[in-house]
């Protein structure tokens, strides 16, 4: 039986850790839709386009080990613009989130455009700043030398973009149940998600 649950939220809200947990503890699969855009983002780097790149993309795409830097995920900003390529992903996005046994995405759009009849709706968030220090410490442990200040100007640009694009604007689901971070350790984090989708079960 198919129960879809849809987690968005901004870039380093945690959405990515509450996810793999919540679909760990149900049992569902997991897709990480931010993944589909940074496998495009990165391949417009390469220079190929992007539309051809989002029509073409394979699983094998999403496996490259240059995903989760911060160019990537600037670049899969600039994609998840486009609407040709959100328009290429949807699809493979709609049959994930329906098959048998369940499953969880999480990205930005799930709730309102791609999900919107998904059983359970998260909106993950946390401010600005608490968002540019988990990034600007994932980096750090990466290798980065990026600044916490060039951190917090990507951060702020991402969310511009990705609130005010005319496609699948970032925005919460009317039905959503709103989890801000902030002030939340992981566990209470996770706990809250589970009590959350468990409620609509």
């Amino acid at each position: 039986m198919a129960f879809t649950i849809a987690i968005d939220g901004p870039a380093a809200a945690g959405k990515g850790t509450i996810s793999r947990a919540v679909a760990a503890h149900f049992g569902f699969a997991h897709l990480d839709t931010g993944l589909l855009y940074r496998a495009v983002g990165v391949q417009m780097l390469d220079g190929t386009d992007p539309i051809a790149a989002a029509t073409a993309l394979t699983p094998h795409d999403l496996e490259r080990a240059d995903l989760r830097g911060a160019a990537a995920g600037q670049a899969a900003s600039k994609v998840a613009t486009i609407p040709e390529v959100r328009a290429a992903l949807l699809d493979y996005q709609r049959a994930f989130a329906r098959r048998a046994g369940g499953a969880v995405l999480d990205g930005r759009d799930i709730g309102t455009v791609i999900c919107p009849e998904a059983e359970a709706k998260l909106f993950v968030t946390a401010s600005p700043e608490v968002r540019a220090h988990r990034r600007h410490a994932e980096l750090r442990a990466a290798g980065s030398d990026m600044s916490y200040d060039d951190v917090l100007r990507d951060v702020l640009d991402r969310d511009a973009r990705d609130r005010d694009r005319s496609t699948a604007p970032l925005k919460p689901a009317e039905d959503a149940v709103l989890i801000d971070t902030s002030t939340m350790d992981i566990a209470a984090a996770i706990a809250a998600a589970i009590a959350a989708i468990a409620a609509r079960r």
